[in-house]
């Protein structure tokens, strides 16, 4: 049983806090009706995914939130806020610009990038003399996303929590406010802009003790309340600040949670996921607070996610980029004088995901306005939970919303990039289902993400299936989708990474081909070119993968076609291509991976050990490191360092079958059998029979004659 240095290429998947009573001297600054003015102060942005405008307690809301409370009693809250999208990225683009997605350029989670040369909250403050840090809790906020201009500190790469399968790669929110604080307090006497992210509200729920029992039958509120648990550090260490702080408390949208039929956020724009809650405050240290302060107000006039920005310029007096579309929210006259303001919104998952129609609209004043192929209209003054659909008889009011809509000039998305395979299954694993579907020059009713509501919860519900190790089901659902909906690049590509991951690669191979007939698209490509590679047809995928390369030179096109020309024997090529993806990532840990295996096989030791160490200093995480440099100690006669990688490269990635079998054997081969036994065992359960068919007889006639 041969040793292996096999190139990988990583497939797509996818208690409170006490505070004491020093706390309640935190009032907010200026009138019942206005923020304070105040150039120095510091700038605390407190962004909460997935949540509702009803979810927190002075919302009205079930979930039990005093921190959040307190910080509202003292200052302004939006009781009629919206969001700009109904995902991560997008919407906190939106907040951290003031302008809407087709301005600064994400549309979805993956795909996107900030546009060259936009300002940010973090780019306007640094140029002011603020110190900027930004802390955020999961991968779709991920550093190489993009927004990163003007952050001294973007505690943001996930690189660490990498995982095989569909682990989720997010931080618990103490985890996160107990960095965010840390940074706050060393800045001294520094003015500071702080933007910190909370995950936890995303599905799937599952809040810790004590919240798990309080609300069990409601876990998307104990996850509310545990996330304000988590808080009350944050919100102490403002108080100990040298000077005050601006406070800024959001969502980044909503949740369904079966509202419409929609289990989670993503695929229409009602209100359960467009309608966020907002807060602004200025808290001042306990020493500076003063009888006279006042105990805040709320606001019924419209506040968007665009109006955060300029609000915050305002307050600190700082001029606005002038073509912001938002409006200061801070005094009481301006929100008056602008909430008949048409304010644009989307959700464009749909369309870039399933190849179904997508949605834009308009909420002007308490009228909203969705543009679909079955359009809708709601009066949300007499009808918030959007019931009565007014497009049939108020044609007038749906005509005078629509023209609207289309000053705005809203281009649809371009097309977007393919994301490496690392932050695909990543994204995947979160419950994202990006499919790179193709477009379509018009869409009908039929494809009205209302008519296939069922569709999108089979698929989440396939996700959810996939995260718990129940692929069968999963292949069952999926299956049930394709048989609906034949177009689906989504359905089609999650089918086919679970029939090749279990060992069924002539139905994955023709899954795909199936699937490229209907349109095709170069993540597709670059999958069916993976797989082809991994069974040696690799004439065949370079063909795929060649014109993949040449039409869209992404990341993920270009590793894919640099381990096809390694496995074909074309080193050189391969490493020529290797070099033009380190162009668009230098620190890319999967490149460096594959770069070591191609000096591997040519018996470089030293320069292999060298990619190999550069992709775990990238990666900490990086299983494929991790063995890489178990082989080198291995060729190199050092025995007990290989063995010592080996376990490592297995405890970071139980399908790195290669370092799983290295394991075993070498285990076996200096007379550790019993240490030996369940590597050995693992492999020949989990291993894909399709490539290691004569290594699982092997190992299983050798673990037959150890018994």
């Amino acid at each position: 049983m041969a040793k292996r240095t096999k190139l990988r290429l990583w497939l797509v998947a996818a208690a409170i806090i006490a505070v004491g009573a020093a706390y309640w001297a935190l009032r907010g600054g200026g009138s019942a009706e206005n923020l304070a003015v105040n150039s120095n102060q510091n700038v605390l942005l407190v962004t909460i995914d997935t949540l509702r405008g009803d979810a927190l307690g002075c919302y009205g809301g079930p979930a039990r939130t005093p921190n959040i409370d307190r910080v509202a009693a003292a200052g302004i809250r939006f009781s009629f806020a919206h969001s700009q999208a109904v995902v991560t990225l997008p919407s906190h683009a939106s907040i951290l610009t003031g302008t809407y997605p087709f301005q600064h350029g994400y549309r979805e989670n993956s795909g996107y990038r900030l546009k060259p040369g936009m300002e940010t909250m973090a780019t306007i403050l640094k140029a002011q003399g603020f110190t900027t840090g930004a802390f955020v809790a999961a991968f779709p906020l991920d550093a190489r996303f993009g927004l990163t201009p003007g952050f001294d500190v973007y505690d943001g790469r996930f690189d660490d929590l990498t995982g095989g399968g569909f682990n989720i790669v997010e931080r618990a929110a103490t985890s996160v406010v107990s960095l965010a604080t840390a940074w706050i307090g060393a800045q001294s006497n520094r003015r500071w802009l702080a933007w910190v992210h909370l995950y936890e509200p995303h599905a799937p729920y599952r809040p810790p003790p004590p919240y798990d029992r309080e609300y069990a039958d409601r876990p998307y509120f104990g996850e509310v309340a545990a996330v304000d648990a988590a808080l009350g550090p944050l919100f102490e260490s403002v108080r100990t600040a040298q000077r005050p702080t601006l406070v800024v408390i959001t969502g980044d949208h909503g949740e369904a949670l079966g509202d419409h039929g929609e289990s989670t956020h993503g695929l229409f724009a009602y209100e359960s996921t467009l309608r966020i809650p907002l807060i602004m405050s200025e808290l001042k240290p306990a020493s500076a607070a003063s009888e006279g302060d006042s105990a805040g107000e709320v606001s019924d006039d419209p506040a968007r996610h665009v109006d955060i920005l300029p609000t915050i310029l305002d307050a600190l007096r700082i001029a606005p980029p002038s073509e912001l579309p938002g409006r200061s929210l801070r005094r009481k006259a301006d929100r008056r004088a602008n909430a008949d303001r048409p304010s644009y919104f989307e959700a464009m998952s749909p369309m870039l995901d399933y190849g179904w129609a997508p949605l834009t609209g308009v909420l002007a004043g308490r009228e909203k306005f969705i543009d679909a192929p079955i359009a809708e209209l709601y009066d949300l003054a007499v009808d918030p939970n959007e019931q009565t659909n007014l497009s049939g008889r108020a044609a007038g009011r749906r005509e005078t919303l629509a023209s609207q809509l289309r000053e705005f000039h809203a281009p649809l998305p371009g097309v977007s990039v393919a994301e490496d395979p690392e932050a695909a299954k990543r994204l995947r694993s979160l419950g994202y289902l990006s499919g790179g579907a193709a477009r379509k020059s018009r869409y009908a009713e039929a494809d009205d993400p209302k008519r296939l509501v069922d569709i999108d919860q089979k698929m989440h519900d396939a996700v959810a299936a996939d995260e718990e190790g129940r692929t069968a089901e999963a292949i069952e659902l999926y299956r049930q989708v394709l048989a609906r909906r034949p177009e689906m690049m989504a359905a089609a590509r999650h089918v086919a990474f679970d029939y090749w991951r279990t060992g069924q690669t002539p139905a994955a191979i023709d899954t795909l081909r199936i699937a490229l007939k209907r349109g095709a698209t170069p993540g597709a490509e670059i999958q069916l070119g993976t797989y082809l590679v991994e069974i040696g047809r690799s004439q065949e995928a370079l063909t795929l993968l060649e014109k993949a390369a040449e039409a869209d030179p992404t990341l993920d096109a270009l590793n894919a076609l640099g381990i096809a020309y390694g496995r074909t024997g074309r080193a050189n090529e391969a490493l020529a291509v290797f070099g033009r993806g380190l162009k668009i990532d230098s620190e890319n840990p999967m490149i460096h991976e594959n770069i070591g295996a191609i000096h591997l096989d040519a018996g470089q030791l030293g320069a292999a050990r060298e990619e190999f160490e550069r992709a775990i200093r990238a990666n900490p995480a990086s299983a494929q490191g991790h063995a890489g440099l178990a082989t080198v100690a291995f060729k190199s006669g050092d025995r007990d360092t290989a063995l010592a990688s080996w376990k490592r490269a297995v405890e970071l990635d139980a399908s790195n079958w290669d370092a799983l079998y290295n394991l075993g054997v070498q285990l076996m081969r200096v007379g550790r059998v019993a240490e030996a036994r369940p590597y050995l065992e693992q492999f020949v359960r989990t291993a894909p029979a399709s490539l290691y068919g004569k290594d699982i007889r092997n190992v299983s006639a050798e673990l037959a004659r150890m018994r």
